[in-house]
């Protein structure tokens, strides 16, 4: 750890873990906690329970606004154990001389996104601090999800299970990227923000025998794929051209030098499904859309790492994001 807070600490890769695990697990260090889970379940695993911060800059952008972006992502922390959410808390500090038509354009698409979900804000709180103070506006969401299916755990894959994305990846990131640059793309890249409790319905109300869910957000699917080779002690391998990824994303990857893996997502989730319910699992993820796919399979050939095999035959490690890529994402 170094002695200071770097930018690189809120991205969600080996900096973030470090800095989670070296000062906020050790202080507040108890069993639910340490499942480190999209949502903590309580009430004697009745309930989820998930809370997020969004600083992203811009706030508007293609495809959604951070009002959107705060209620899909606390939503989605919920629906990735399994659960509906139902309650949330919102709260807002706001730069003195913000604009009021700004703050009702992103309240409203807080409102749609909860009507999509079928949850309600019952508390809130509002702060408005000195010009300078804060950028524009930052908003904190915590959720309430009621489980309907317990069990779900990034702690309990096995070679049982096979790896499956629910979309193509880096949308988000590089349509951030792209806003904050001034990059004019003649294409439909936009961020894939969405509200993924839908598709964790339909998988459950087909029976769908799922291990694990996680939404691809900061760090993105290798960060994902890493925390759970670690957590539950297993090697994940990943065919390469299995990965859906747009060509507008391999576009801007490829011209900025970045991995596609390591783009944050908002709509973007990674499930471990028991083998002989996978592809009917990507079957129903394909209704939502049609890039969804099995990337790979869980083994025990080197525990605790992820492996990446090229169509070539080649194969390397996976490793945890390092480094700043792109801070105030989500």
């Amino acid at each position: 750890m170094t002695k200071t807070i770097t930018l690189a600490c809120g991205n969600g890769g080996e900096e973030n873990n470090e800095l989670i695990s070296h000062v906020f697990y050790k202080a507040f260090k108890n069993e639910i906690l340490e499942k480190s889970e999209d949502a903590a379940i309580i009430h004697g695993g009745e309930l989820a329970f998930s809370t997020d911060s969004f600083t992203v800059s811009p706030l508007f952008f293609a495809g959604a606004d951070i009002g959107k972006l705060a209620v899909c992502g606390t939503c989605n922390d919920l629906a990735m154990m399994g659960a509906k959410p139902k309650y949330l808390t919102c709260s807002v500090i706001i730069e003195e001389g913000f604009e009021l038509s700004q703050l009702e354009r992103i309240v409203e698409s807080m409102r749609k996104e909860l009507e999509i979900n079928g949850a309600i804000v019952v508390s809130g709180d509002t702060k408005v601090v000195p010009r300078g103070s804060v950028d524009k506006i930052f908003i904190n969401t915590t959720g309430i999800g009621e489980v309907l299916q317990k069990g779900i755990s990034s702690n309990n894959i096995t070679e049982e299970d096979v790896i499956l994305v629910n979309r193509d990846i880096g949308c988000h990131g590089a349509t951030i990227f792209a806003a904050r640059e001034g990059i004019e793309m003649s294409s439909s890249l936009q961020s894939d923000c969405t509200s993924l409790f839908p598709h964790v319905k339909a998988l459950l109300d087909a029976k769908i025998k799922i291990t694990a869910m996680r939404d691809a957000t900061r760090g993105g699917v290798s960060a994902v794929l890493n925390e759970w080779a670690k957590q539950s002690n297993v090697c994940i391998e990943v065919e390469e051209e299995k990965i859906p990824i747009s060509d507008e994303v391999n576009g801007i990857c490829e011209m900025l030098g970045f991995e596609a893996t390591a783009l944050a997502n908002e709509g973007t989730f990674v499930l471990a499904i028991k083998k002989e319910d996978a592809d009917a699992a990507c079957e129903i993820l394909k209704a939502f859309n049609p890039h969804a796919e099995i990337i790979g399979i869980v083994t025990n050939r080197h525990v605790k790492k992820v492996i990446l095999k090229s169509a070539w035959g080649t194969s390397r490690f996976l490793e945890t994001p390092t480094g700043e890529l792109l801070p105030r994402i989500c």
